[in-house]
């Protein structure tokens, strides 16, 4: 009796067991001979949607609220830009205002990115990011480095093109920098004598990082021929669709988060036919206030080619030096910035 009663026990718990090891047996998606069609179908279709990768989607609702933050009470239907396209998803703008460090490493002249020794120079940056954090808590923070990688140059150079292109391993050298506080960089293009579609394809190796951005310099593209810096050059539309037709197919081509493209402006004829811009998912297009001078002076600048012309997000230039030169010797705080119409999203010390 004690064995018979032993083994109805041990038939009670394993019987169970071996039911369930068959059941999966019989379910698992190789033993589909042993299913019903209709069976079959469903394993078929659970199998596709298991393989199928997540897809992040943007958040529309955010996204429209975060621009009319941005239009800041404007009344005049300029802002935000009507009928742009929305981003792909994991787009920076305008969830993040980004606050970049300009220059070049071979120059103390040219920006603070290149003035100052990296960890300094990072530290500094540090502290323009807790001003921003402090004076709107709600936009996150994303530093940069925004670096010279085609620099116009005084002299001809062998080609005669007066621009000087940077060495991959400087441009290495501040993707090296930017990892340290997890910033993006951008590579800025003055092409001088020389064009945008001979530079920028030049630096597809780096755009197609993920970490890795545009930005061009209308000031020094010199269409006439003159030698860069005895006049303020231009760029056309049809440029700069150029450069955001050539971002958005890397973006669709090696499945990339959009491309933060910066346009510096600080004179009308700087951008001609702006109404011709087109926008596009895979790019977000910032035009950029890059004058120096007095605080009245600068707001009058970003009223004039900025706010007037609207293309899709908007930045603003700020001189360590240069905006102190003249009466009343003072460069813009955060605060007085997002007193602005729009807001900028994007600002770039130099």
């Amino acid at each position: 009796m004690i064995i018979a009663k032993n083994i109805f026990i041990v038939w009670v718990f394993i019987f169970p067991y071996t039911m369930l090891i068959a059941c999966k047996e019989n379910t698992n998606p190789e033993n589909l001979s042993a299913l019903t069609d209709s069976t079959k179908q469903k394993h078929i279709l659970l199998k596709s949607e298991q393989s199928k990768p997540i897809v992040p989607k943007l958040d529309t609702v955010k996204y429209d609220q975060k621009l009319a933050d941005l239009a800041n009470g404007d009344t005049t239907g300029r802002w935000p830009v009507k009928n742009q396209p929305y981003p792909l998803a994991e787009a920076i703008l305008p969830f993040k205002r980004i606050i970049a460090y300009y220059g070049n490493l071979y120059s103390k002249k040219m920006g603070i990115l290149g003035e100052l020794p990296p960890d300094e120079m990072l530290a500094k940056l540090d502290g323009e990011v807790r001003a921003w954090e402090k004076v709107d808590s709600l936009t996150p923070v994303q530093p940069a480095l925004h670096y010279i990688a085609v620099v116009a140059q005084g002299s001809p150079g062998k080609d005669g093109k007066y621009r000087y292109r940077m060495p991959e391993t400087q441009i290495d050298s501040v993707l090296h920098i930017a990892k340290k506080r997890d910033a993006i960089v951008f590579l800025d293009i003055q092409v001088a004598l020389s064009d945008i579609r001979s530079e920028l394809p030049l630096l597809e190796k780096y755009l197609k990082l993920p970490q890795v951005h545009l930005g061009i310099d209308p000031e020094f593209s010199m269409k006439t021929g003159l030698r860069p810096g005895t006049k303020i050059g231009t760029y056309d539309a049809a440029d700069i669709n150029y450069c955001s037709d050539y971002l958005a197919k890397l973006v669709r081509d090696n499945h990339l988060t959009p491309k933060v493209f910066v346009v510096h402006r600080f004179t009308k004829n700087m951008v001609t036919n702006s109404k011709s811009i087109k926008l596009h998912p895979e790019v977000q297009l910032v035009m950029n206030m890059d004058g120096w001078g007095e605080p009245e002076l600068k707001r009058g600048s970003y009223r004039h080619f900025i706010y007037m012309e609207p293309v899709q997000f908007t930045g603003f230039k700020l001189f360590y030096k240069n905006d102190l030169k003249k009466t009343p010797h003072h460069m813009m705080a955060p605060d007085e910035l997002m007193k602005l119409k729009p807001r900028p999203i994007y600002v770039q010390y130099q």
